[in-house]
Protein backbone atom coordinates (compact mmCIF):
# COMPACT_ATOMS: atom_id res chain seq x y z
CA UNK A 1 0.00 0.00 0.00
CA UNK A 2 2.76 2.44 0.89
CA UNK A 3 4.40 1.83 -2.46
CA UNK A 4 1.11 2.48 -4.25
CA UNK A 5 0.63 5.71 -2.34
CA UNK A 6 4.12 6.88 -3.27
CA UNK A 7 3.51 6.15 -6.95
CA UNK A 8 0.12 7.83 -7.14
CA UNK A 9 1.36 11.46 -7.33
CA UNK A 10 3.73 10.53 -10.16
CA UNK A 11 0.88 8.89 -12.06
CA UNK A 12 -1.32 11.96 -11.64
CA UNK A 13 1.52 14.19 -12.82
CA UNK A 14 2.05 11.99 -15.87
CA UNK A 15 -1.66 12.15 -16.71
CA UNK A 16 -1.62 15.95 -16.38
CA UNK A 17 1.39 16.18 -18.70
CA UNK A 18 -0.37 14.03 -21.30
CA UNK A 19 -3.47 16.20 -21.14
CA UNK A 20 -1.37 19.26 -21.96
CA UNK A 21 -0.23 17.74 -25.24
CA UNK A 22 -2.30 17.29 -28.37
CA UNK A 23 -0.38 14.04 -28.94
CA UNK A 24 -0.30 14.67 -32.66
CA UNK A 25 2.76 14.18 -34.85
CA UNK A 26 2.33 17.62 -36.41
CA UNK A 27 4.61 20.67 -36.26
CA UNK A 28 1.68 23.03 -35.57
CA UNK A 29 0.44 20.78 -32.76
CA UNK A 30 3.93 20.63 -31.23
CA UNK A 31 4.15 24.42 -31.37
CA UNK A 32 0.78 24.76 -29.65
CA UNK A 33 1.89 22.29 -27.00
CA UNK A 34 4.55 24.88 -26.09
CA UNK A 35 2.78 28.21 -26.64
CA UNK A 36 -0.91 27.45 -26.97
CA UNK A 37 -1.82 28.00 -23.33
CA UNK A 38 -3.61 31.19 -22.31
CA UNK A 39 -1.18 34.08 -21.56
CA UNK A 40 1.93 32.38 -22.94
CA UNK A 41 2.24 34.42 -26.15
CA UNK A 42 1.41 37.62 -24.28
CA UNK A 43 4.28 36.89 -21.89
CA UNK A 44 6.48 36.48 -24.98
CA UNK A 45 5.20 39.84 -26.24
CA UNK A 46 6.33 41.48 -23.00
CA UNK A 47 9.73 39.78 -22.94
CA UNK A 48 10.47 40.65 -26.56
CA UNK A 49 10.89 44.18 -25.19
CA UNK A 50 13.72 42.94 -22.97
CA UNK A 51 14.30 41.23 -19.60
CA UNK A 52 11.56 41.89 -17.07
CA UNK A 53 11.09 41.37 -13.35
CA UNK A 54 8.14 39.27 -12.25
CA UNK A 55 6.42 42.32 -10.75
CA UNK A 56 6.82 44.28 -14.00
CA UNK A 57 5.41 41.40 -16.02
CA UNK A 58 2.43 41.16 -13.70
CA UNK A 59 1.81 44.93 -13.96
CA UNK A 60 1.76 44.84 -17.78
CA UNK A 61 -0.42 41.74 -18.03
CA UNK A 62 -3.67 43.02 -16.50
CA UNK A 63 -6.03 40.19 -15.66
CA UNK A 64 -3.48 37.45 -15.04
CA UNK A 65 -3.35 36.05 -11.51
CA UNK A 66 -0.05 35.70 -9.72
CA UNK A 67 -0.43 31.91 -9.62
CA UNK A 68 -1.19 31.74 -13.33
CA UNK A 69 1.77 33.93 -14.24
CA UNK A 70 4.15 31.95 -12.05
CA UNK A 71 2.88 28.70 -13.55
CA UNK A 72 3.19 29.91 -17.12
CA UNK A 73 6.74 31.17 -16.54
CA UNK A 74 7.70 27.82 -15.03
CA UNK A 75 6.22 26.00 -18.03
CA UNK A 76 8.05 28.35 -20.41
CA UNK A 77 11.33 27.68 -18.62
CA UNK A 78 10.69 23.97 -19.03
CA UNK A 79 10.04 24.48 -22.75
CA UNK A 80 13.31 26.45 -23.00
CA UNK A 81 11.51 29.60 -24.13
CA UNK A 82 12.49 31.62 -21.06
CA UNK A 83 15.41 31.76 -18.63
CA UNK A 84 15.66 33.45 -15.27
CA UNK A 85 18.83 35.15 -14.07
CA UNK A 86 19.93 37.30 -11.17
CA UNK A 87 20.84 40.90 -11.94
CA UNK A 88 24.14 42.13 -10.46
CA UNK A 89 24.21 44.73 -7.64
CA UNK A 90 22.91 47.30 -7.05
CA UNK A 91 19.76 45.94 -8.75
CA UNK A 92 19.85 42.60 -6.94
CA UNK A 93 16.68 41.23 -8.52
CA UNK A 94 15.77 38.28 -10.71
CA UNK A 95 14.59 38.88 -14.26
CA UNK A 96 13.05 36.70 -16.92
CA UNK A 97 14.28 36.86 -20.49
CA UNK A 98 13.65 35.01 -23.71
CA UNK A 99 15.99 32.37 -25.03
CA UNK A 100 16.92 32.34 -28.70
CA UNK A 101 14.03 29.95 -29.27
CA UNK A 102 11.69 32.31 -27.46
CA UNK A 103 12.86 35.32 -29.48
CA UNK A 104 12.21 33.33 -32.65
CA UNK A 105 8.49 33.77 -31.90
CA UNK A 106 8.57 37.41 -33.05
CA UNK A 107 7.46 36.55 -36.62
CA UNK A 108 4.62 34.49 -35.13
CA UNK A 109 3.42 37.46 -33.09
CA UNK A 110 3.78 39.77 -36.10
CA UNK A 111 1.56 37.47 -38.13
CA UNK A 112 -0.97 37.21 -35.30
CA UNK A 113 -1.01 40.99 -34.89
CA UNK A 114 -1.58 41.51 -38.63
CA UNK A 115 -4.40 38.96 -38.55
CA UNK A 116 -5.98 40.46 -35.44
CA UNK A 117 -5.57 44.16 -36.30
CA UNK A 118 -8.88 44.42 -38.24
CA UNK A 119 -10.68 43.32 -35.05
CA UNK A 120 -9.38 46.37 -33.17
CA UNK A 121 -12.41 48.62 -33.12
CA UNK A 122 -12.77 51.36 -30.50
CA UNK A 123 -11.31 50.27 -27.14
CA UNK A 124 -13.88 48.66 -24.87
CA UNK A 125 -14.41 50.20 -21.41
CA UNK A 126 -12.69 47.19 -19.85
CA UNK A 127 -9.67 47.25 -22.19
CA UNK A 128 -6.26 48.00 -20.71
CA UNK A 129 -3.86 49.88 -23.01
CA UNK A 130 -0.06 50.08 -22.99
CA UNK A 131 1.91 52.08 -25.55
CA UNK A 132 4.39 49.28 -26.28
CA UNK A 133 1.56 46.93 -27.27
CA UNK A 134 1.47 48.86 -30.56
CA UNK A 135 5.12 48.05 -31.31
CA UNK A 136 4.57 44.70 -33.02
CA UNK A 137 1.58 45.82 -35.16
CA UNK A 138 3.58 48.88 -36.30
CA UNK A 139 6.88 47.15 -37.11
CA UNK A 140 6.24 46.95 -40.85
CA UNK A 141 5.25 50.62 -41.09
CA UNK A 142 8.22 51.78 -39.00
CA UNK A 143 10.71 49.69 -40.96
CA UNK A 144 9.68 51.68 -44.03
CA UNK A 145 11.25 54.79 -42.48
CA UNK A 146 14.70 53.34 -43.05
CA UNK A 147 15.92 54.51 -39.63
CA UNK A 148 17.92 52.29 -37.30
CA UNK A 149 16.12 53.56 -34.17
CA UNK A 150 12.60 55.01 -34.15
CA UNK A 151 10.93 56.42 -31.06
CA UNK A 152 7.13 56.48 -30.93
CA UNK A 153 5.21 58.76 -28.58
CA UNK A 154 1.53 58.24 -27.80
CA UNK A 155 -0.72 59.66 -25.11
CA UNK A 156 -0.38 56.27 -23.39
CA UNK A 157 3.44 56.41 -23.29
CA UNK A 158 6.52 55.82 -25.42
CA UNK A 159 8.35 52.92 -27.00
CA UNK A 160 11.18 52.52 -29.49
CA UNK A 161 12.07 50.10 -32.27
CA UNK A 162 15.59 49.09 -33.29
CA UNK A 163 16.51 47.57 -36.65
CA UNK A 164 19.74 45.63 -36.71
CA UNK A 165 21.71 43.72 -39.27
CA UNK A 166 20.19 40.74 -41.02
CA UNK A 167 16.67 42.08 -40.64
CA UNK A 168 16.72 41.68 -36.86
CA UNK A 169 14.18 43.92 -35.13
CA UNK A 170 13.76 44.57 -31.41
CA UNK A 171 11.63 46.98 -29.43
CA UNK A 172 11.55 48.36 -25.93
CA UNK A 173 9.53 50.51 -23.58
CA UNK A 174 10.31 54.19 -23.08
CA UNK A 175 12.26 56.73 -25.13
CA UNK A 176 15.56 56.07 -26.91
CA UNK A 177 18.39 58.58 -26.49
CA UNK A 178 19.86 57.51 -29.85
CA UNK A 179 16.60 57.74 -31.81
CA UNK A 180 17.14 58.83 -35.40
CA UNK A 181 13.46 59.55 -35.97
CA UNK A 182 10.67 60.37 -33.56
CA UNK A 183 7.06 59.69 -34.42
CA UNK A 184 4.19 61.34 -32.54
CA UNK A 185 0.72 59.98 -33.11
CA UNK A 186 -2.25 58.46 -31.28
CA UNK A 187 -3.76 55.06 -30.63
CA UNK A 188 -6.47 55.47 -33.27
CA UNK A 189 -3.87 56.18 -35.95
CA UNK A 190 -1.79 53.21 -34.76
CA UNK A 191 -4.86 51.04 -35.15
CA UNK A 192 -5.42 52.31 -38.70
CA UNK A 193 -1.78 51.76 -39.61
CA UNK A 194 -1.79 48.25 -38.17
CA UNK A 195 -4.99 47.35 -40.01
CA UNK A 196 -3.74 48.62 -43.36
CA UNK A 197 -6.38 51.33 -43.54
CA UNK A 198 -3.70 54.02 -43.63
CA UNK A 199 -0.07 54.28 -44.69
CA UNK A 200 2.47 56.17 -42.65
CA UNK A 201 2.88 58.69 -45.47
CA UNK A 202 -0.88 59.29 -45.49
CA UNK A 203 -0.90 59.64 -41.70
CA UNK A 204 1.84 62.30 -41.86
CA UNK A 205 0.29 64.15 -44.81
CA UNK A 206 -3.07 64.31 -43.03
CA UNK A 207 -1.53 65.53 -39.78
CA UNK A 208 -2.48 62.41 -37.85
CA UNK A 209 1.21 61.68 -37.28
CA UNK A 210 4.27 63.91 -36.96
CA UNK A 211 7.81 62.84 -37.81
CA UNK A 212 10.71 64.64 -36.13
CA UNK A 213 14.46 64.22 -36.42
CA UNK A 214 16.12 64.83 -33.03
CA UNK A 215 18.50 67.78 -32.83
CA UNK A 216 22.03 66.50 -32.21
CA UNK A 217 24.54 68.43 -30.12
CA UNK A 218 27.45 69.62 -32.26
Amino acid sequence: MSRLRRMAPQSRQARQSRRRSYDQYCAAARALDAVGDRWTLLIVRELLAGPRRYTDLHADLPGVSTDMLAGRLKDMEGAELVTRRRMPPPVSASVYELTERGRALLPVLRALAAWGAPALDEPRPTDAVRAHWFAIPLLSALEGLGARVVQVTLDEGEFHVRSGGGGQVTYGEGPAADAEVRLRTDAATCRALAGGELTLTEAVDSGRAVLEEPVRAS
